[in-house]
């Protein structure tokens, strides 16, 4: 079986892509920062139990946002391996480099999911106290 050969172009369409979503992630986890030391000093100003909650639940979230990062810092770079693959005929290589780059930036959205939901439940937990009728 022969694999059709990918154009140059190929990778460069996630160029665009993976810097937005790089600046998202980055965003995130400033605001992220921003509320851990907020929290910090709530903490050790009245040392509530609920707070140690809330700040657990961050200390995954930043986690999970490193790993994100991580992922797609990976996924950028094997998409540059692989244009430069491409650039110099080794289309075999290329195109590896290219579909581990792909998979990165799966595993680096799936972690996105699951930190936007961590985000929800943390909501969630700050807002437990409060009756709605």
């Amino acid at each position: 079986m022969t694999l059709s050969s990918l154009p140059l172009s190929t990778p460069s369409l996630l160029f665009p892509a993976i810097s937005l979503l790089m600046l998202a992630y980055t965003n995130r986890f400033l605001a992220l920062a921003n509320v851990v030391r907020n929290l910090h000093a709530s903490w050790r100003a009245s040392h509530e139990p609920v707070l140690l909650d809330q700040i657990q639940n961050l200390r995954r979230r930043i986690q999970i946002i490193k790993h994100m990062q991580s992922l797609g810092v990976l996924s950028m770079m094997l998409c540059v391996v692989s244009m430069t693959l491409l650039f110099f005929g080794n289309q075999p290589l290329g195109q590896v480099a290219f579909g581990i780059s792909l998979l990165l930036m799966i595993g680096s959205l799936a972690l996105s999911l699951t930190e936007i939901q961590m985000s929800g439940a943390a909501l969630d937990m700050q807002l437990r106290d409060i009756k709605c009728d």
